[in-house]
């Protein structure tokens, strides 16, 4: 992991098919050169993760607008399309990335390696939020008086393995290595056979003392994957707020691969340097509606679930991505519009600023740190919102007012980084 300072951006702005302002016509539309960034990708990160800072600091859990909240079980919100979003965008700048680095003379040993590396921070970066503040506060059930050892083991004993990051970082590691050396046909194999080997084991196989997982698909503590995640990883290192099964799990990483797959595969198409830019958005967003068709079809069968990340909800998503990344495409790179692209460039450009950054200060403002309020010792952030928003607004605008200043506390500080030329790169 590094922090680095680059110097100033020069006033020229490039297209995605290399001219330098709107005068260029010609009818070919070659990439930019390696070091050139797609503007349109950066401002498609940058939703996404402001997207995510919005759905994750509400005021208060308990009133919050339904596009807001994740489907609480089979289906889908806006919410629900975050996640895979970012994980498709790992796909693309996976391509991007490797493509860039053996353009530039990396061997396959030099890329594995590098790989690897990030994968693996970016995994312990994961582990580290799980764990933090790295001992437990407050009472623990079994102990009268524990002493500081015995927090800091009581906290590790009951850390959650795996979580947003770790899935990113394993996905990352996983479709990265599968697409390295792999023709496009072999990768579209590679993707049938996850997301179809997926579906005929959580359908088809049976569930100890139970029929076979088509028929326990709506419990979500009997389905395959939830069995799995407790055998393996115990109750104790999931996600405690089901207990029962961890929807970053073991086995709904294999289908989240195939989203990442499926970003590599529109990277390369992005990438067509043969290609009228106009085509290649064309193409993004005709597929885009297609795999759309396809999800909602396979839904019929295979429920559209976030937290078992179903194949069709890989399917359906990733067709979501494609056509929200080309729209934002044809604004920004065909038709040169880019005046509202800044704050969302802002927040692309360090969008693991904002995620580690924000987890942490949540962790604290709503757990950690409490102060005396109508007395008792109250969150925080629970104080803030009731006294600067609550007073005076409706609970769920309330609780959307202080979403909304989360996410411009932390554009706030991006902008920062960015003025001062700042990217943390892993």
């Amino acid at each position: 992991m590094s922090t680095t300072v680059q110097p100033p951006v020069t006033k020229a702005t490039y297209r995605v098919d290399g001219s330098a302002g709107k005068g260029f016509t010609s009818t070919v539309a070659p990439l930019p050169p390696t070091r050139e960034r797609l503007i349109s990708l950066d401002v498609f990160r940058g939703l996404t993760v402001a997207g995510m800072l919005l759905v994750n600091n509400p005021g208060t859990w308990s009133a919050i607008y339904p596009p807001l909240a994740h489907a609480e079980w089979h289906g889908w919100t806006p919410t629900d399309l975050i996640f895979p979003f970012f994980l498709f965008i790992v796909g693309i700048t996976t391509h991007l990335s490797l493509s860039a680095r053996r353009e530039r003379g990396d061997d396959d040993g030099a890329l594995v390696r590098q790989i690897l590396r990030r994968g693996g921070i970016i995994f312990l970066l994961g582990l580290l939020m799980s764990a933090f503040p790295f001992y437990q506060w407050g009472t623990i059930e079994g102990m009268t008086d524990p002493s500081l050892l015995d927090r800091i083991a009581w906290r590790w004993d009951h850390v959650r393995i795996l979580g947003v990051l770790q899935r990113i970082a394993l996905v990352y590691v996983a479709s990265a290595l599968l697409t390295l050396r792999t023709t496009l046909k072999q990768q579209v194999i590679i993707l049938a056979a996850l997301l179809y080997g997926y579906w005929f084991a959580m359908t088809l196989i049976p569930i100890p003392g139970k029929d076979i997982g088509a028929l326990l698909l709506d419990d979500k503590s009997q389905t395959l994957a939830a069995h799995i995640d407790r055998a393996i990883l115990g109750t104790k290192h999931i996600w405690t707020g089901s207990v029962t099964y961890d929807p970053e799990g073991i086995l709904s990483t294999i289908p989240a691969i195939g989203t990442a797959i499926l970003g590599v595969i529109a990277g390369r198409w992005i990438a067509e340097r043969g290609r009228p830019l106009v085509e290649r958005i064309a193409g993004l967003l005709a597929v885009g509606c297609l795999a759309i068709v396809a999800g909602l079809m396979w839904h019929w069968s295979f429920p559209i679930n976030k937290n078992i990340w179903t194949s069709s909800y890989v399917l359906f998503t990733a067709g979501m991505a494609c056509a929200s990344l080309a729209t934002i495409m044809w604004i920004i790179e065909e038709h040169d519009i880019r005046w509202w692209t800044k704050p969302f460039v802002i927040y692309g450009v360090n969008p693991i600023v904002a995620f580690v950054g924000s987890g942490v200060l949540a962790r604290i403002i709503y757990t950690l740190w409490k102060v005396e309020y109508e007395g008792a010792p109250t969150a925080v952030q629970t104080v803030f919102y009731k006294e600067v928003f609550a007073s005076w607004l409706e609970p769920r605008n309330a609780s959307l007012a202080f979403a909304l200043t989360t996410v411009l506390f932390w554009f706030a500080i991006l902008a920062v980084m960015y003025r001062r030329r700042i990217f943390l790169k892993i």
